[in-house]
C-alpha cells in the first residue's frame, strides 16, 4: 500500500510540475512572410513558462534567442525569419526537464505587397466617430458575461451605450451618401476595465476586437464592405499607455516595462518640453515618461521588448485587417527616438502608407516641428507624415466669436494661420478640424448653421487634410464642461426605438436636412477633385470682413469667399483682379447660383461661396 501512495504521490507531483508550465497565449497569435524585417518577436504568456527552452524545426525558420523576463511568466521568442521562407505551420516546442509542450504557430502569405498599401491624404474627408456612441447593429454583445464594465446604461453620458461595428456596418450607404471617403474608428481593441471603457483608450488586448463591438472577424469584413463602396478605415492607436487592467500591469513582465512603476510619476500635460531646446530633464521626464491618468499605465518605449511588441502590432493590423491608415494617441507623450524609430520601420515597410499623430499644441512652429522632415527638428528627425492642425481648430473656434475686424481678430485669425505654412515640410499632409471627441462641439449648446457651413467651407476646401466629427451634419451640439459624454453623445437613431432618427431625412428636421444637405453637396463635389487635393493655395488679407483664397490646379481655379460677420457687406473685386483676371461669371457650388464679377460683390451675413471660375 504504501509503494501505491509513493506511485500515486510522485505522478501527482510530476502533474502539477507539469502543469505549472503552460502556453495560454502567444502574441502576434500569427505572422506573414515576405515582411523587410526578418526578426518575429513572439511574447508566450503562460504559467511556468519562463524557463521552457525553445526549439523550432521549419525550413526558413530558425530560432535567435529566447529572453527570460523577471515575470516567470512570460518568455520572449525571437526567430529569425529566410526571405524565401514558405507560407505553412509549424510546432514550437518548449522544454524544461523532462517536460515538453508543443504549440503550433502559422505563417501567412501576405494579401498584397506593402507598397501597395495606400493611405489618406488630402483627397480624403475623414469621418471620425467613436462606435459605442454611433449605432447599435446586435444587441446581443451589448452586454458580455465576465468582463469588466459589462452594463450599457444609456442615461449615463459616461457608460457604454452599446454600438458596435454592426451599427457601422448598416450604415455604410449613409457615408457613402453623405460624400466621406474614410472612416476614423476611436480604438476598437478590448478594454476589459470597469469606468469608461465605452471610448476604447485603454487597452486590455492589442489583438482582439472588443467583443462588446464585435469579433476580428467582423472588424475585418468591415473594413472589406467599406472598400467595396470606396470607404478606408484609419485605426486609432494607443503606444504610450495600455489599461491598468491590462495582464502586463497585473503581473508585469519587468520592473522596465513600464515607467515609474506604480503610478510613481504623473504627466504634467504639457507638451513643450520634448521640443524645448532649454528644457529641464525633469520636465521632460514628466511629460513623456509620467502616466497620463493613474488607470493608464505609462508603457517604456525606450524597453527594447515593449518596442518591438508594439510595432509588430501595427505591421499585423495593417496586414491582418488592411487598414488605410493609423491616427496615433497622444504621440509626444511618448519616448521620441523609439516612435521616430517606429514610424521609419513603417515607412519603409508600407512607404505609401500614412499615420497621422496626436500633437495637441496649439502653436504652428511646434506642429511643424514633428513632421517628417522638419528642418526645425534637424538633426531629429521624427519621420512622421501627418500632423494634426490644432493651431486650425484653435482659432477658428475663437474667431466664430468675433466680428471686428481688427488685426488678428475674425476671420484674420485663419489668414495669420495659414501665414505659417513655411514652417511645414509638407502643408497639404497636415490634417485639420473644427471639432473632435476630445473637444466641446463646434456648435456649443447653440444651433448657428451659417456660422457651422462657414467653418466646414473653410476646412473642406483649404490645403489640408480634412476630418469630421460625428453628427455634425445634423447639427448635434455639446460643451465638454459638462462631462466628455455630452460631447459623445449617441447617433440620432442608431438604436432601435429612438425617438428620432437622423440617419434619414424623413427623421431629421428641417434645418438639420439643410445642415445635411450642405455637407452631402460639398463632400461630393470635393470628392475626386485634384483642385482641392492637390492645388496650390493663394489666400487675401480680410477685406470688409471677407476672407478670400484660391486653389489652383492645371488650370482651374476655386475662389472661396467668406462673410465672417453677422451684417451684409460689399467687397471690391479688383483686389482680387490676380485670381478673377477677366471672369465675368463663375457658378457658387453650394448653391448652384452663377455670380456675376463686377465692380463689387454683396454678400450676405455668414455667407459662404465656393466658386468654379
Amino acid at each position: 500500500m504504501k509503494k501505491v501512495f509513493l506511485i500515486l504521490g510522485t505522478l501527482l507531483l510530476s502533474l502539477s510540475t507539469y502543469a505549472a508550465m503552460n502556453v495560454n497565449k502567444i502574441d502576434p497569435p500569427f505572422w506573414y512572410t515576405g515582411m523587410q524585417n526578418p526578426e518575429l518577436q513572439l511574447m508566450v504568456y503562460g504559467e511556468g513558462i519562463g524557463n521552457a527552452a525553445v526549439s523550432v524545426n521549419y525550413p526558413g525558420v530558425s530560432l535567435s534567442s529566447t529572453v527570460k523576463l523577471e515575470s516567470n511568466n512570460y518568455l520572449l521568442v525571437y526567430l529569425k525569419l529566410d526571405k524565401d521562407v514558405k507560407p505553412g505551420k509549424f510546432n514550437l516546442t518548449f522544454t524544461e526537464g523532462k517536460k515538453k509542450l508543443v504549440k503550433e504557430y502559422e505563417l501567412k502569405a501576405r494579401n498584397k505587397k506593402g507598397c501597395e498599401h495606400k493611405g489618406f491624404d488630402a483627397s480624403d474627408a475623414l469621418y471620425l466617430l467613436m462606435p459605442d456612441r454611433f449605432a447599435n447593429g446586435n444587441p446581443d454583445n451589448d452586454q458580455i458575461a465576465g468582463m469588466a464594465d459589462y452594463k450599457v446604461d444609456r442615461n449615463d453620458p459616461n457608460a457604454r451605450h452599446g454600438g458596435d461595428l454592426a451599427g457601422i456596418e448598416q450604415h455604410l450607404d449613409y457615408f457613402s451618401d453623405l460624400g466621406v471617403t474614410a472612416l476614423w474608428f476611436t480604438p476598437v481593441l478590448e478594454n476589459n476595465m470597469t469606468g469608461g471603457s465605452y471610448h476604447g483608450y485603454a487597452t486590455t488586448d492589442y489583438y482582439r476586437v472588443d467583443p462588446r463591438f464585435g469579433t476580428n472577424a467582423d472588424y475585418c469584413a468591415l473594413i472589406r464592405d467599406c472598400h467595396e463602396r470606396g470607404l478606408k478605415v484609419v485605426m486609432d492607436m494607443i503606444f504610450n499607455h495600455c489599461s491598468s487592467y491590462h495582464p502586463w500591469q497585473q503581473d508585469s513582465p519587468s520592473r522596465d516595462w513600464f515607467n515609474h512603476p506604480g503610478y510613481g510619476l504623473q504627466t504634467s500635460y504639457k507638451l513643450t518640453p520634448v521640443l524645448d531646446p532649454y528644457a529641464a530633464d525633469v520636465d521632460r521626464e514628466e511629460t513623456t515618461d509620467g502616466w497620463f491618468v493613474a488607470s493608464m499605465p505609462d508603457l517604456n518605449q525606450k524597453n527594447p521588448h515593449v518596442y518591438r511588441y508594439l510595432v509588430q502590432n501595427s505591421f499585423w493590423w495593417i496586414e491582418f485587417a488592411n487598414i488605410d491608415g493609423i491616427r496615433m494617441d497622444t504621440y509626444p507623450y511618448a519616448d521620441y527616438d523609439a516612435m521616430s524609430n517606429w514610424m521609419k520601420e513603417l515607412n519603409e515597410e508600407y512607404p505609401n502608407y500614412n499615420t497621422v499623430g496626436e500633437t495637441w499644441v496649439t502653436e504652428p512652429a511646434y506642429t511643424a516641428w514633428w513632421q517628417k522632415d522638419s528642418k526645425l527638428s534637424a538633426p531629429k528627425n521624427s519621420n512622421l507624415k501627418t500632423v494634426m492642425d490644432f493651431s486650425f481648430f484653435d482659432k477658428i473656434n475663437t474667431a466664430k466669436n468675433e466680428q471686428t475686424e481688427t488685426w488678428f481678430k475674425g476671420l484674420d485669425r485663419i489668414y495669420n494661420n495659414f501665414v505659417y505654412d513655411f514652417l511645414y515640410p509638407n502643408p497639404a499632409s497636415v490634417l485639420a478640424f473644427i471639432e473632435n471627441h476630445d473637444t466641446d462641439r463646434f456648435l456649443g449648446e447653440g444651433d448657428n448653421l451659417p456660422m457651422l457651413k462657414q467653418a466646414s467651407t473653410l476646412l473642406l476646401t483649404t490645403r489640408r487634410i480634412p476630418q469630421l466629427y460625428y453628427g455634425t451634419e445634423v447639427m448635434m451640439n455639446g460643451v465638454k464642461s459638462k462631462s466628455d459624454g455630452y460631447v459623445r453623445k449617441d447617433f440620432p437613431g442608431g438604436w432601435t426605438g429612438d425617438a428620432t432618427n437622423a440617419l434619414t431625412p424623413a427623421g431629421r428636421t428641417k434645418i438639420q436636412n439643410e445642415c445635411y444637405d450642405f455637407y452631402k453637396t460639398i463632400l461630393n463635389w470635393r470628392k475626386g477633385n485634384d483642385v482641392i487635393a492637390k492645388g496650390n493655395m493663394v489666400q487675401f488679407m480680410v477685406q470688409n470682413g471677407v476672407y478670400a483664397y484660391a486653389r489652383q490646379y492645371e488650370g482651374k481655379t476655386v475662389f472661396v469667399m467668406l462673410n465672417g460677420t453677422d451684417a451684409e457687406t460689399t467687397v471690391p473685386l479688383k483686389f482680387y483682379k490676380e485670381i478673377l483676371k477677366n471672369s465675368k461669371q463663375g457658378k457658387d457650388i453650394l448653391s448652384g447660383k452663377a455670380i456675376t464679377f463686377g465692380e463689387e460683390l454683396k454678400m450676405g451675413p455668414r455667407e459662404s461661396l465656393v466658386i468654379e471660375l
